[in-house]
């Protein structure tokens, strides 16, 4: 599974797995209740792909953060984190990420992580480690030098040349014309 097709939506409960794009935004399908959606252009949308989390050092992608709580809790849920009281919830993350910036990562983002975990996790969806494995060896082996091939190259015709528009005969070619009024 490929978390650049998971995403969360501002304004939107739960997460989103794409299905296409419209013409007049996203189609996703809710993970929750598998409803599809129409998520209009204006709308933030975050990739689970694109989402890190803070810590003292270097932040850490939330790939590795869902990967050591899938580990921590062997593929099971993990607490819920609506249930469980502050502290536990926080006890809980600070297993799973020890380094953690306390005071930039907010207990609403861990009870979100946490929550999106076992919606992953309840949808089968947690196996992007292979997805990850393929895309290393695919990165190795364009680093090794190996040449992709190259497309075959298509020549295009050349474009007509422009006309140029004599005085007499632009007439009403260079006026902006009024919208129409509505009859």
């Amino acid at each position: 599974m490929d978390l650049k097709e998971i995403m969360s939506v501002s304004g939107y409960s739960g997460l989103f797995q794409l299905v296409s794009q419209g013409r007049s935004g996203l189609i996703v399908e809710s993970l929750v209740d598998k409803k599809r959606t129409n998520i209009p252009p204006a709308a933030k949308v975050s990739t689970l792909n694109d989402i890190a989390v803070f810590t003292d050092g270097e932040d850490v992608p939330l790939r590795v953060v869902l990967q050591t709580i899938k580990e921590k809790s062997n593929g099971e849920p993990a607490i819920d984190p609506k249930s469980a009281k502050e502290e536990v919830v926080r006890a809980y993350f600070a297993e799973i990420l020890p380094t953690y910036d306390k005071n930039r990562v907010y207990f609403s983002d861990i009870k979100k992580i946490i929550s999106w975990y076992n919606l992953l996790q309840k949808n089968g969806m947690l196996d992007f480690e292979a997805k990850e494995e393929e895309e290393k060896e695919k990165e190795k082996e364009d680093e090794a030098g190996k040449k992709l091939p190259a497309k075959p190259v298509t020549a295009k015709p050349i474009a007509k040349p422009v006309q140029h528009i004599s005085s007499k005969a632009a007439g009403s070619a260079g006026k902006i014309n009024a919208p129409r009024k509505a009859q």
